[in-house]
């Protein structure tokens, strides 16, 4: 007597088989992944509909390319804000970014087993504070400190450079787009971190094992093998950290001197 293998379909009578279970799940997850894109797609509708005011008196243009915002004349352009977000961010990520990376790196390959807990609580405390203490705190104790230690120094070397060294000239006063994207960073480190950790922790250890086997060293197993298998949590990171830069205001405000 010769056993039958059944076909999906018959496999899958009945709601307790475990097809019926996969098609259920699949379901649900492909439906709340087309809910996130709805979502988002409805922001930006909305987004778009509220801009409506300001589009139809200076043109969309005219809006983003105006660098003028004068309350007085109700002439407002949307150039200075557009440009400030994204310079702010984009200096966190600069030094944001490799911190992230070390710290991620540190914690799941370097780190000893004692020091891996710590180290990962006192990180994700980080991104537990207020962005108005950040703020309040970059103000009051980095600016000053800023102004007098990092500032001449940026002025008397970067601001000499012929191209780019008139962005590192003037008063050394501490506030600055520069402070902002350094506080930004400050701020987004714990995101860009914590996903990095998780993502890099998914690594099956055989794998590492392996590597090492074969005499690769750490730096090889981290390019080669981790970093590959997990470009698309690191990505995800990374996008993390972004929007919290993009998305901070209070933070900024205080350390560019409440400039428009």
């Amino acid at each position: 007597m010769t056993a039958r293998i059944l076909t999906p379909s018959e496999a899958g009578k009945g709601a307790s088989s475990p097809v019926f279970g996969d098609l259920l799940f699949s379901g649900l997850t492909r439906l709340a992944a087309i809910t996130v894109l709805l979502v988002l797609g409805a922001i930006g509708v909305m987004l778009y509909q509220g801009a409506q005011p300001a589009f139809e008196k200076f043109g969309f243009w005219g809006f983003v390319t105006s660098a003028e915002w004068n309350p007085v004349t109700e002439m407002f352009g949307g150039l200075s804000p557009t440009v400030g977000t994204l310079v702010s961010s984009i200096i966190a990520l600069i030094f944001g970014l490799p911190v992230s990376f070390g710290i991620a790196l540190f914690i799941t390959e370097l780190a000893p087993p004692w020091l891996k807990r710590p180290v990962g609580t006192a990180i994700e405390l980080l991104a537990a504070i207020p962005s108005i203490i950040y703020g309040m705190w970059g103000l009051f104790v980095f600016a000053p400190f800023f102004a007098e230690y990092i500032q001449p120094v940026l002025t008397d070397t970067l601001g000499e450079l012929p191209v780019i060294g008139v962005l590192f000239q003037g008063p050394p006063l501490g506030i600055s787009v520069f402070t902002a994207g350094i506080i930004l960073a400050i701020m987004i480190i714990p995101f860009i971190a914590s996903v990095m950790r998780d993502v890099f922790e998914t690594v099956p250890a055989e794998l590492r094992e392996s590597a090492f086997g074969l005499g690769c060293t750490t730096w090889e197993v981290v390019w080669h093998i981790i970093l590959p298998m997990t470009r698309v949590g690191v990505m995800g990171g990374i996008m993390l950290g972004l929007g919290r830069a993009l998305g901070e205001t209070m933070a900024v405000t205080f350390v560019i001197g409440n400039a428009h």
